[in-house]
């Protein structure tokens, strides 16, 4: 039940971030149902895919675990190093500086690194088919991001070195927050101290 809920959460999930996409489907979804109603059912099939993949892993990892490979204990100290920068990337997405500018889509780069972080330290079938899906989501996204005529990104003002401090700080804390409350409280897997 939790694989089949997983792979339900991610076909949701992933489903509604490609039509992001396909811009002319975008457009005609958004003509059709205005831009409120477009948003409104956009955040309705994420929220849902992201909780049925949160449930579906969840299931999964307590009751249908299938070992693929094993990886070595110490990719859990690579994953703990990658992810301090993903989580900065990602808020370099939103705080944006030089680390914006430099990189042009850097929430993209903090997903891909963040997905290739958790493939080497997880060698179960559910894990693989997690963050090879989002992993394999974020090339294809970046890729469209190349032959699309807009930026795909709200339109946030870029400041300087400033704000690539602040996104460094804020990266941090979210990091730490993400180790020590988020990933074993609602990922029920502790990251530090194991």
């Amino acid at each position: 039940m939790g694989f089949a809920l997983l792979i339900l959460g991610l076909a949701l999930f992933l489903g509604v971030h490609v039509v992001t996409t396909r811009r002319a489907l975008r457009a005609s979804l958004i003509a059709r149902l205005g831009e409120g109603g477009y948003k409104i059912l956009y955040s309705v099939i994420a929220l849902v895919g992201l909780a049925l993949v949160v449930k579906g892993y969840s299931v999964y990892r307590a009751t249908e675990w299938i070992d693929i490979w094993y990886p070595p204990k110490g990719m859990r100290h690579l994953v703990l190093a990658l992810m301090l920068p993903a989580v900065i990337l990602v808020v370099a997405a939103y705080i944006r500086g030089r680390i914006y500018t430099r990189l042009k889509h850097p929430m993209l780069a903090g997903v891909k690194l963040w997905a290739v972080a958790h493939l080497l330290a997880n060698g179960d079938l559910g894990s693989i088919i997690l963050f090879g899906s989002v992993l394999a989501w974020a090339v294809y996204d970046r890729i469209s991001l190349k032959h699309r005529a807009d930026a795909g990104a709200p339109p946030i003002p870029v400041g300087g070195v400033g704000n690539d401090l602040i996104a460094i700080g804020v990266g941090v804390v979210a990091y730490l927050a993400l180790a020590f409350s988020f990933h074993p409280l609602v990922i029920g897997v502790p990251v530090v101290g194991v």
